[in-house]
């Protein structure tokens, strides 16, 4: 059975049960209900335990040393679903304190599974919206890598800070206009989509852009800008009509 075919009751019994489990598994150095939780299939039940481990390591100052041994010692795994699961809860440490974690995202950007590198960009967008500063100075570490995979992963996780704080990221992202990969492109084009509808950003994105010198992903970006006011036009601060009134001050051609 899994997760979300429980009653809220029995899923919420289920949550206590695994954090309870996997503290005692800390408090004895073990790691048995770790292993058995972080390599369920269903993805809802290794969420249930990467976030014990956030907040056992939180509340309980004691145990955070044994923690980060337990998530060395589980990443060495042949399992991606417990490499996965070790990102993600280093993604939860990491809101507060990334230093101690800051290795499992550098070895992670170059896990040989796709879960785990995604793992990765999810554990840096929600790392990145809560604790910016060490997150947006180990990015800028990777905008260059030789690895193509690396860059598109650290754009995307740059995602959620830029929502809030486009100021914040869209430097890092200029540094990306130039990018040949389609790929990568098409990743900085999405991201830059993602943040220019939510409140305020808009005019933050347009003219960050009026200073790009790659005018060719200036325009693919616009485009993308406009149709995301229709595509989320439920969740946009402007309509699409707005939006393409605003953006057509600075850029008539669009």
């Amino acid at each position: 059975m899994s997760f979300y075919d429980l009653n809220k009751e029995d899923r919420m019994k289920m949550v206590n049960t695994i954090h309870h489990q996997i503290l005692s598994d800390l408090k004895s150095h073990s790691t048995k209900s770790c292993i058995l939780y972080f390599s369920d299939e269903d993805t809802y039940i290794r969420k249930a335990a990467y976030l014990a481990i956030g907040k056992i390591h939180k509340v309980n100052v004691d145990l955070k040393e044994e923690i980060l041994n337990l998530l060395d010692e589980l990443f060495e795994s042949k399992n991606e679903k417990i490499r996965q699961t070790v990102i993600n809860a280093a993604g939860e440490i990491g809101i507060l304190n990334f230093s101690p974690i800051e290795h499992f995202m550098e070895q992670g950007l170059s896990d040989s599974h796709h879960s785990v590198r995604n793992a990765v960009i999810g554990s840096l967008k929600k790392m990145g919206e809560k604790n910016p500063l060490p997150v947006l100075s180990f990015s800028k570490k990777y905008l260059h890598h030789s690895n193509q995979e690396i860059r598109r992963e650290i754009c995307h996780g740059l995602e959620l800070r830029g929502r809030t704080h486009p100021q914040d990221i869209l430097p890092l992202l200029k540094e990306l206009q130039h990018e040949k990969k389609a790929r990568i492109r098409n990743t900085l084009i999405h991201v830059l989509g993602q943040i220019a509808y939510k409140k305020g950003c808009l005019t933050i994105v347009v003219n960050d852009l009026k200073n790009w010198d790659n005018k060719e992903i200036v325009m693919e970006t616009l485009k993308e800008i406009i149709d995301v006011h229709d595509r989320y036009k439920n969740f946009s601060e402007l309509t699409q009509a707005e939006a393409i009134v605003f953006i057509q001050q600075f850029f008539p051609q669009i």
